[in-house]
């Protein structure tokens, strides 16, 4: 039996479309949210009606789940996909996974033939390590079965896919849907595309942390020198002056593709791979300029905006998503970036468990005078904040007690308290 669920967020503000959009992204959200299946707990994370979780869509989708209190659906999903990893699939696991625990049929035959893009196993590893950030919960640094899953795609995983040596993982011709170089799906197939690289740069960065939070200094260092390589190696190798932006791809006789590939031009961005500088700017005019394909795409577009400070283009990408004019905004992926991007972006929320802490930077476009939320779940309590003037107050809901930071000032506060930072908004 089904068990829908729910959960106290809320947002109000001073734009009667923000809020509307607020409404219809929490009930579209968990609407898709279930429990008493034989998979356990989990949320719709692939086409409607599959009633199945993919790897891309989940780990882009946790953030949003976390706000709605749906971390342990989020932890039950990533640790299906961590036990399914194996030598017979090449060190793969299921791509998309059902309701019953089984592998989604639409893209799984045998262990020798299924769909499989190869960001996923990196873009998981980055996600655990999101999640620890925003619950807290040291089964992401500790769960044996997520242990292994992180060793064996850092390490076994790579040298499986890695064919030419570089230590990226690519596409060889003849292998179709099995290992594709990338989330952009189509018949370019490259050797390998900047998402994958982007991805990959990601998981290492992240691993990093977790072995770093583990007390494990050696591999921390390890991990973060192979981060920092990749990161070097696409800012001298990919960068294309002509275009103004990162080359998308790498074709199989190794030619650059020096068009824009979509998925794969724009995650690097997301990911954190480029540093902040004249070429991401020049990367995210680009973006701009070129725009998304579907809806999946445009779904990340409020992350890479607000990660980057572009809080009217990201405030924009997220009422879109909402607009009911916009196709197939039904798709799971557009409701849960929204609740993400609101608590994240919008009202700056940023939970750090490894400190203890929130970090508060708020992005109010300018149509919006104020914003009040409630509900929001962090660090295994509930917040509420408010932002107006300049002024933001945070309200402690219930849980463990946790520090508020935002520009340079540091404020504590316990069950049942109200913090109150002044802010200069963004």
């Amino acid at each position: 039996m089904n068990h829908s669920a729910t959960s106290p967020f809320a947002l109000q503000s001073s734009s009667p479309e923000l809020d509307a959009a607020a409404r219809w992204a929490k009930a579209q959200a968990l609407a898709y949210a279930s429990s008493g299946d034989p998979v356990g707990p989990w949320y719709e994370a692939a086409l409607p009606g599959r009633k199945a979780f993919c790897m891309r869509d989940v780990a882009h989708m946790s953030a949003g789940a976390a706000v709605l209190g749906l971390g342990a659906h989020t932890k039950n999903m990533l640790l299906r996909f961590a036990e399914h990893i194996s030598v017979s699939k090449d060190w793969c696991t299921y791509w998309e996974i059902t309701k019953d625990g089984l592998p989604c049929p639409d893209d799984y035959t045998n262990d020798g033939d299924f769909w499989y893009n190869l960001p996923a196993n990196f873009d998981v590893v980055d996600c655990c390590y999101r999640q620890f950030l925003w619950t807290g919960d040291r089964d992401y640094l500790e769960d044996e079965r997520l242990l292994r899953f992180y060793a064996l795609s850092l390490n076994e995983y790579v040298r499986r896919w890695d064919r030419d040596g570089d230590g990226i993982p690519d596409h060889a011709r003849g292998e179709g849907r099995r290992g594709i170089a990338s989330y952009v799906e189509d018949a370019l197939a490259p050797r390998v595309a900047g998402d994958v690289v982007a991805a990959q740069f990601a998981a290492y960065a992240a691993y990093a942390e977790m072995c770093r939070l583990r007390g494990d200094g050696a591999q921390a260092s390890h991990y973060a020198a192979l981060a920092e390589r990749l990161r070097r190696l696409y800012d001298a190798e990919w960068w294309n002056e002509g275009k103004g932006r990162f080359n998308g791809a790498i074709l199989q006789d190794g030619t650059p593709y020096e068009e824009y590939y979509l998925a794969a031009s724009f995650l690097p961005l997301y990911f954190g791979l480029v540093a902040p500088g004249a070429k991401r700017e020049r990367a995210l005019d680009d973006l701009t300029r070129n725009g998304v394909s579907n809806v999946e795409e445009l779904s990340h577009l409020p992350d890479v905006y607000y990660k980057t400070g572009r809080k009217e283009e990201a405030y924009r990408a997220m009422l879109r998503l909402c607009d009911e004019r916009t196709a197939r905004r039904e798709y799971p992926e557009a409701s849960y970036s929204v609740i993400g991007n609101l608590a994240t972006g919008l009202l700056g929320l940023r939970p750090r468990a490894d400190e203890g802490a929130i970090d508060l930077a708020p992005q109010l476009p300018a149509d919006v005078s104020w914003a009040k939320a409630d509900g929001i779940a962090m660090l295994g309590a509930v917040f509420g904040i408010e932002l107006q003037a300049g002024r933001a107050t945070v309200v402690h809901q219930g849980g463990p007690a946790v520090r508020i930071r935002a520009g340079g000032r540091v404020v504590a506060i316990g069950a049942g308290e109200a913090g109150t930072i002044e802010l200069a908004m963004a």
